[in-house]
């Protein structure tokens, strides 16, 4: 009676194992941006995208599990021999997606390396007619030959290149260094050639710098000399005016001539100086003036005073006496008042009071 029910329960426990053996392998949760490829006795079926499925227990099977998202593949470098028999080492990064996962499983068995094998043979097609310079400066062109070759024969595989980058392009060492040697030259010349420009730039505005300097400089002394010229012009046309209009004789223009002799020879820097022939003319007038003459060469020589003229009224004036000159100034004084006082009775004005007499 235990072995029976020993058995009943171990048939239980299979039939139990079975069970969920079966749902588990019915039920499939496929997450999102993944596909799985569904066989039915080793043959393609379906395939299922995201959410929750079901399978057939024993008939059918997942396949494959595709993921959909983008994927990002970087290639070791690789060498890579140019137009002028140079070994560059590539580096490649390829962006690719999965759009048909049918194709992608059953069109080839691995399409990571299947991408790689073609990119490293498409990089030495396109690189192999290129010099090393073009290589260096053609990244956009490289890449978008390589993404053309690829998004073609990658096509039938289920698989889109989005994108094909080159990482790196590493000439040889001895390259490198020529390269670096003529950038440097490259670079002193430019600045050498800057400097001689910077140099030659600043000597031409130096240079019309003092040019315009020069020519506002002039200008102005031109400009003052001639304000200058018109003021004592101006001067000397007022003081020529003034003096037609006061009417000098000769006496007064000989007096100036006396008065300019001690400014002429007023300077201590002035060890000669000479004297104009109208200076001799003044100096006659003023002797004659006086009552003098002048010889044969001449200088002036004092005489007797004449009968007319300055030296014969300085000659016959008297001097008065001092008390004398006192009364007749205070009757001349008083005389002036009493006409005032006789001026303010007719008018009816208060006569104004004398101050008393010294």
């Amino acid at each position: 009676m235990q072995a029976s029910q020993a058995v009943l329960y171990f048939v239980l426990l299979v039939l139990a194992l079975l069970v969920v053996t079966t749902v588990a392998r019915a039920v499939r949760i496929v997450p999102q941006a993944t596909a799985v490829i569904v066989e039915r006795f080793g043959k393609y079926n379906r395939t299922l995208d995201a959410g929750l499925r079901f399978l057939i227990p024993f008939v059918e099977r997942p396949r494959a599990i595709v993921d959909l998202r983008e994927q990002v593949v970087s290639f070791p470098p690789q060498p890579v021999i140019t137009s002028d028999n140079l070994v560059v080492s590539i580096d490649t990064v390829i962006y690719f997606q999965p759009t048909d996962p049918k194709s992608a499983v059953y069109e080839i068995a691995n399409y990571i390396q299947g991408i790689e094998q073609l990119t490293v043979t498409t990089l030495r097609n396109v690189i192999g007619s290129l010099d090393l310079e073009q290589t260096l400066t053609s990244r956009d062109q490289i890449n978008g030959q390589l993404r053309g070759v690829l998004d073609e024969a990658t096509g039938r595989w289920g698989i889109r290149v989005n994108r094909v980058e080159l990482k790196a392009i590493d000439p040889p060492a001895s390259v490198q260094d020529s390269m670096e040697k003529q950038m440097r030259a490259e670079r002193d010349r430019r600045a050498a050639i800057l400097n001689a420009e910077g140099v030659k730039q600043s000597q031409i505005l130096t240079a019309e710098g003092d040019k315009q300097s020069s020519i506002l400089r002039a200008e102005g002394q031109a400009q003052a000399a001639i304000l200058k010229a018109q003021g004592e012009a101006r001067a000397i046309q007022q003081v020529f005016d003034a003096i037609h209009r006061g009417n000098p004789d000769s006496k007064l223009l000989a007096y100036q001539y006396l008065q300019m002799l001690p400014q002429v020879a007023n300077s201590p820097s002035n060890k000669l100086w000479i004297i104009p022939t109208e200076l001799t003319q003044a100096l006659r007038g003023i002797g004659s003036a006086l009552g003098g003459s002048t010889d044969g060469t001449g200088t002036w020589v004092p005489g007797e005073p004449s009968g007319s003229g300055l030296a014969a009224d300085l000659a016959h004036t008297t001097l008065q006496e001092p008390e004398e000159a006192l009364r007749q100034a205070r009757a001349e004084a008083d005389a002036a008042s009493a006409d005032a006082e006789g001026a303010a009775r007719v008018t009816g004005q208060e006569p104004p009071t004398a101050p008393p007499a010294g």
